[in-house]
């Protein structure tokens, strides 16, 4: 049973930083490109970053670049998000995705909650 569990997330002050973890177990964890999306009250889940499984290149969205940085440790089999200079904006719940073309599968994780606000 594949499962991706989110930690990290709570409350913090504009201007400040969280890292988010995301540990998956029951999948070959380092043949799967991982992402972090997320998703605000009344708005559409959007990219936030992701990282591919063959050379660990990274993409981010438009609105946290620069300012978050996804890395993976294979080995923990574990994905992060590292956020800084966080945004009242940046508030969402933060999901963890798992993909494989190879295999044809694609994960979710139950989502862990952001806020920034003073």
């Amino acid at each position: 049973q594949v499962q991706l569990v989110e930690s990290g997330g709570g409350l913090v002050q504009p201007g400040g930083s969280l890292r988010l973890s995301c540990a998956a177990s029951g999948l070959t964890f380092s043949r799967y490109a991982m992402s972090w999306y997320r998703q605000a009250p009344g708005k559409e889940r959007e990219l936030v970053a992701n990282i591919t499984h063959s050379d660990w290149s990274t993409n981010y969205g438009d609105s946290v670049e620069g300012r978050f940085t996804i890395f993976r440790d294979d080995a923990k089999n574990t994905v992060y998000l590292q956020m800084l200079s966080l945004k009242p904006e940046d508030t969402a719940v933060y999901y963890c995705n798992a993909k494989s073309s190879w295999y044809g599968k694609n994960y979710w994780g139950q989502g862990t909650q952001v806020t920034v606000s003073s």
